[in-house]
């Protein structure tokens, strides 16, 4: 048997919420995420169990030995459990009996074959009990060894289920797909004969998707199978991927940290902040970004990141690389302190030219690269 070792998994507060199922008799296994980054060893943020415990149950067992049970869906069968400070989310076995695209109305299940048959991608049906041993009731190990993210069954089904699934089969493949291999033609052909169902999504979980889509490593060639359905099309009207392959090179050869709002405006496309149904911070941001001309002026006014973020667009939409000797002059304009105010100028301008003098008088200083002295600038 396929075995996992993980911290997480052999921390006390795991053990502890494992025996609280296991010695009342009920089944416990970590399924998901955790079971699948702890395969081939990336970052574990959530974990998650299935048991054949009922919510009513899990909840009474949780209180009986002191630990924190909240109903955070309990209704869809969901109990968060909290040990030592973590959180356990614990799910009874569900097996679907109607969807609408959108949602699903489920049943409590008695097996775990049931249960995966719910889920997205052979890769996320992959379960793990308290000692590691992994459990692979649909064949998804060698979908994940393979890093081929596959549809569980029929991928047509799969999506009408849940259309917001075609945005996860993109964002997957982004995150663990073999981009060497390429995407998965029977899911690529099912998302782009279902691509109109997107519009029946809500733009927040669109707006949760294309985030976490765009801050993979590398997300473009996902993008770009994503666009190739018409769904880009769908999601963002006027937006173009053409230039996110070359931010992203951009970014590797200066150190920049991959950045949703960054890639988000190489994209283009109309209405974008209601689109995505941005946080106001983002919408901002990237109204500043699309605004903004001279990244030097911007690391001023805004910080060295926005400079950066600037910079990088605008080399990646010329092909290009930013020079070492560009980068210091953006670090070196967010550190800097316009030397005049308001009163220095009272005495020769006021009301409305005493605004326009200064504005003209910092707009000198930034072309001089900041060099003009207080005195000079007054002269």
């Amino acid at each position: 048997m396929t075995q996992i070792t993980a911290d997480w998994l052999r921390s006390d507060a795991s053990q502890a919420v494992c025996r609280m199922l296991t010695d009342a008799g009920n089944q416990a296994w970590f399924v998901g995420g955790c079971v699948r980054n702890a395969l081939i060893g990336a970052p574990v943020s959530d974990l998650d169990l299935s048991t054949d415990a009922r919510p009513d149950d899990v909840v009474a067992l949780a209180e009986a030995i002191g630990m924190k049970a909240i109903p955070t869906g309990i209704e869809h069968g969901t109990v968060t459990v909290v040990a030592e400070g973590v959180p356990f989310e614990i799910t009874t076995f569900r097996k679907d009996v109607d969807t609408d695209g959108r949602r699903a109305t489920v049943v409590f299940a008695d097996d775990m074959a049931a249960d995966a048959r719910r889920r997205d991608f052979t890769m996320n049906a992959l379960y793990a009990d308290q000692t590691g041993g992994v459990a692979d009731p649909l064949g998804g190990l060698p979908d994940l060894q393979a890093r081929r993210v596959r549809f569980i069954e029929d991928p047509d089904q799969r999506i009408k289920e849940d259309y917001l699934r075609i945005l996860r089969f993109f964002r997957f493949h982004a995150w663990y797909g073999d981009a060497n291999a390429g995407i998965d033609a029977d899911g690529l052909a099912a998302c782009a004969e279902n691509v109109e169902g997107i519009a029946t999504l809500s733009k927040e979980r669109i707006g949760q998707e294309m985030r976490k889509l765009l801050l993979a490593p590398d997300p473009a060639p996902a993008l770009a199978s994503f666009a190739s359905t018409g769904g880009l099309a769908q999601v963002l009207p006027g937006a173009d991927h053409g230039v996110l392959a070359v931010l992203v090179h951009v970014e590797d050869s200066c150190g920049l940290e991959p950045d949703f709002v960054r890639r988000l405006a190489s994209l283009g496309g109309e209405d974008v902040a209601s689109a995505l149904r941005l946080s106001r911070a983002d919408a901002r941001a990237l109204d500043t970004l699309r605004q903004a001309s001279d990244p030097i002026e911007l690391a001023y006014r805004v910080g060295a990141k926005a400079g950066w973020d600037l910079a990088a667009l605008q080399a990646a939409s010329f092909g290009q690389e930013i020079d070492p000797r560009f980068g210091a002059k953006i670090e070196h304009a967010s550190q800097q302190t316009f030397p005049i105010k308001a009163a220095d100028l009272s005495e020769q301008h006021q009301g409305p030219a005493l605004g326009n003098a200064l504005k003209a008088a910092e707009a000198r200083w930034i072309a001089s690269g900041f060099i003009l002295t207080k005195d000079e600038l007054l002269g």
